[in-house]
């Protein structure tokens, strides 16, 4: 049977993880549609903010995949226009799938060498137009927007939103553009394990993954844990992003009362995410913006209830008893969630346990998200 070729330009993927939502929502959109279409990835031979390459590619030339994809490592001093344009004739897809705005070798230097006549290119956001994300750099950004807009770097594409919220963000930029809604796909869970650990009344283990950088709002759910008075364990994994900023941040941890213990443990593996979830009781992140958050889908699934901000897709979370999306201009309701949290008993905590996980089971077997995925390609 005929499948369809897909080619995907990404700046980092697996094995990589530093680069968090875009390499997850990639990776599980092939995970579930690698059986319909034949995807090849072109993707640097190292992860984010690393120099070393992985250990386990080759380089420079195709590696198959165990779910039947192919992906090409380029290394540093291969990344020319020469070499993208060589694979975009070598393949010729049918579809060729973009995963940033402003990547100058996997989004510009394509889309000058696309035919567009002869493959449909989508051109995947990733929550890069949102304004949360507009606001860093902003000046920067706004440039390249202006000039990519006249000179007609967009025209012709397929912009893929994750949301109705992230159509709006588009479509306010590019005003006429064609925009499809395909929402991300959830990681591909062959066995859930479910969370069990005990809850004690009184405390409460937190759990945060991000990179340390001030839009995932490190600083801020560390100065909300200084008035909790209930004993409270808070770990952080994600890699060191902004170094000014993680400064501000151990100086707010060096001032914390006794009863809370912050620590940041590192990088958390993307594959061994599960084992880190089971020995906490919530996740807690009031990051300022998430286009998606694989994290908070991946915490419910496991029978982790949240603690995030309004600045996700993830809404109306106290009425459905699987956590809280608080405003974030509302800061004592944060720390007065936690008191909450941390009073709960064992039985009251397994209550919103079980709320979670069915509500991330509806979100992850929702046949419509997958089909609208399937539309972008067919």
């Amino acid at each position: 049977m005929h499948k369809n070729k897909i080619l995907v330009f990404i700046d980092w993927y697996l094995p990589g993880y530093r680069a968090g939502g875009p390499i997850r929502s990639c990776a599980n959109l092939i995970a579930h549609l690698s059986n319909e279409f034949d995807f090849f990835l072109v993707t640097r031979d190292s992860d984010y903010m690393d120099a070393v390459p992985y250990s386990s590619i080759n380089k420079n030339t195709w590696n198959k995949m165990p779910d039947g994809s192919s992906v090409f490592y380029i290394s540093e001093d291969h990344l020319k226009p020469s070499v993208i344009k060589k694979i975009i004739k070598e393949i010729n897809a049918d579809s060729i799938y973009l995963n940033s705005v402003y990547s100058f070798y996997f989004t510009v230097i394509p889309l000058w060498l696309i035919n567009r006549r002869e493959s449909k290119v989508i051109v995947s956001v990733r929550g890069m137009l949102a304004p949360s994300a507009l606001a860093i750099k902003s000046f920067k950004k706004n440039l390249f927007l202006f000039f990519s807009k006249a000179v007609g770097l967009f025209d012709d594409v397929i912009f893929q939103a994750t949301s109705e919220d992230e159509k709006k963000q588009i479509s306010s930029i590019f005003l006429k553009s064609q925009i499809e809604i395909a929402p991300n796909l959830s990681r591909k869970i062959s066995k859930q394990n479910i969370n069990k650990i005990i809850k004690s009344q009184g405390e409460v283990r937190l759990l945060n993954v991000a990179r340390i950088a001030p839009e995932k709002n490190l600083l801020f759910a560390l100065e909300a844990l200084k008035n909790v008075k209930s004993r409270v364990v808070f770990d952080f994994f994600g890699p060191m992003y902004d170094h000014s900023y993680w400064s501000k941040c151990k100086n707010t941890i060096a001032n914390l009362p006794s009863n809370i213990t912050a620590t940041y443990k590192g990088v958390a593996e993307g594959e061994k995410i599960f084992e880190l979830i089971w020995n906490y009781h919530f996740l807690f992140l009031p990051s300022r913006g998430e286009n998606f958050g694989h994290i908070i889908l991946e915490a419910m699934s496991a029978g982790l209830p949240v603690i995030i901000s309004d600045k996700t897709p993830w809404k109306n979370l106290e009425d459905k008893m699987v956590g809280w999306d608080i405003a974030l201009n509302d800061f004592v309701r944060f720390s007065a969630t936690i008191e909450k949290c941390a009073a709960m008993t064992n039985d009251e905590y397994e209550t919103y346990s079980k709320y979670a996980v069915d509500f991330a089971s509806a979100y992850m077997n929702d046949e419509e998200k997958i089909k609208s995925n399937r539309q972008l390609f067919s």
